[in-house]
């Protein structure tokens, strides 16, 4: 098919992703570039080493360049969305003035402003990179968030309150301006074009926060249909008009359409990252036999942790890889071992808390918002996986989709830029034309009664268990 093509750019927190669309929302190049280890100098930190953002998406924008048949005077517009919750600070020029704060780095949260005096700008991921592109010192509303900057959640401009940027650290001159989802930005630099691959002059369009982004290239638009995404943070999340700015139970985002909100359940850090760990920990000997197959190490494992039957057999994790922060004693577990268990059943048991786990919190959601479900969407690599998929429906009880062709927050992207450029009229036109159908697995409902049976009598209950023990032992060992 013929252009004109769109490109959308998702840097989350392992890798970027760059791919170019057709207008019908098909995939025609992609390019990968993983990032570098995240530093750690002291407990607490976490910081993006030296300019690893704007270097991983030079890279992945050269390799689907590289990739890309089409003719590149037909790529109308790029649509920016990297990782939500960071910060960074810039020189006048826009050059870094220090490494990217991580969403994990506790900064993040805090009215921290680094110590030295060579920052003239405070910002997001989105709105350094905006720069790094375009030149232009702009960022989208809706990747900033109430406990990082001085935004007004109702008019989603900057807040006329003094006050609060005294609590924050900062003055107006140090903001950039604020745009709305599917605004340009400006257009590609000659500059950012030699190290991209991307025609200089292309617009570069803002998009929101990443997982608004990928709920709107899931095509999750409903406000019954939830989006559960797996990444390194997995969240579940629906859309909403109204600006709930006290819920308990969720917190109110910016949607990736102007206006319009986003209610996001709790959530859990280092989820998908915890599979990692655990294939990691099986060392080469499993990936040479996966290899060997022709497969990925998720697919081997994946094949015998699908003749395990629904609840492993007893064996239960609980995800606390990455403490809360108000909890820092807590820590990971699996519990219930017997000589049953294989590594199988360890890979299931991560499987099932991951779905137990966001059906309780989405539950939670869902009842102070007062609405039923009548879907559920999952989105990420996880979604990959049959069994997987299999799991959140069971677990949830109703039926759990993915889209085809993948979705997310790439393809998110590329439709703000379509809307943008006039390729289609606004965002739900272009959402409506751009995301693919979704395949849907219904529930098993012998497998959701041993769920909902573990979910109400102990899952829910083992931290009340174990708290009390690794509380006394964090002095310990921390």
């Amino acid at each position: 098919m013929n252009g004109p093509y769109l490109i959308g750019v998702d840097c989350g927190t392992q890798s970027a992703k760059v791919v170019v669309y057709n207008a019908a929302g098909n995939a025609v190049a992609r390019g990968q570039h993983l990032l570098q280890p995240m530093s750690r100098p002291h407990h607490g930190i976490a910081i993006h080493p030296d300019d690893d953002l704007w270097e991983s998406i030079a890279a992945a924008s050269r390799q689907a360049l590289a990739a890309f048949a089409g003719d590149p005077s037909e790529i109308v517009g790029v649509g920016l969305c990297p990782i939500r919750c960071c910060k960074a600070f810039l020189k006048a020029d826009g050059s870094l003035a220090e490494p990217v704060i991580s969403w994990m780095d506790g900064r993040a949260y805090q009215p921290y402003i680094p110590d030295h005096l060579g920052f003239a700008y405070a910002t997001t991921s989105s709105g350094y990179l905006a720069h790094r592109f375009t030149g232009e010192f702009r960022d989208t509303a809706a990747n900033n968030i109430v406990l990082q900057w001085p935004i007004d959640t109702d008019t989603w401009q900057w807040s006329d309150d003094p006050a609060v940027y005294e609590q924050f650290g900062v003055t107006r001159e140090n903001l950039l301006e604020l745009q709305m989802p599917g605004d340009v930005i400006g257009r590609v630099t000659a500059g950012a074009s030699a190290v991209t691959g991307i025609p200089a002059g292309v617009p570069v369009v803002a998009t929101a926060n990443d997982k608004a982004v990928e709920m709107l290239g899931a095509g999750s638009l409903g406000e019954t249909t939830a989006l559960v995404s797996l990444g390194t943070y997995i969240a579940a999340m629906v859309h909403g008009h109204e600006n709930h700015k006290a819920p308990t139970n969720f917190w109110t985002n910016f949607a990736c359409m102007p206006h319009r909100y986003l209610y996001e359940s709790n959530g859990i850090r280092r989820g998908m990252w915890t599979l990692t760990w655990f294939l990691d920990l099986l060392g080469d000997e499993v990936a040479q036999r996966a290899a060997s197959l022709g497969i990925s190490r998720e697919e081997h494992i994946e094949r015998e942790a699908a003749l395990v039957a629904a609840g492993s057999d007893g064996l239960m994790t609980v995800l606390d890889w990455l403490a809360p922060t108000d909890q820092p004693f807590r820590k990971g577990m699996m519990i219930g071992f017997d000589a049953r268990h294989t590594r199988g059943h360890i890979y299931r048991s991560i499987l099932e808390a991951i779905a137990l786990t966001m059906k309780h919190h989405v539950d939670a959601m869902c009842t102070e918002l007062g609405i039923t479900l009548d879907e559920i969407v999952v989105s990420g690599g996880g979604s990959n996986s049959a069994l997987f998929m299999r799991i959140f429906a069971d677990v949830f009880g109703i039926p759990a989709s993915r889209c085809v062709d993948g979705g997310g927050a790439s393809l998110g992207a590329a439709i703000c830029a379509a809307a943008a450029t006039g390729v289609y009229p606004d965002i739900e036109t272009a959402a409506a034309a751009m995301t693919r159908h979704r395949e849907s697995f219904a529930p098993d409902l012998a497998n959701g009664e041993v769920y909902r049976r573990m979910s109400d009598t102990v899952y829910h209950d083992i931290r009340h268990a174990t708290d009390v023990l690794f509380e006394r032992s964090y002095p310990i060992f921390h």
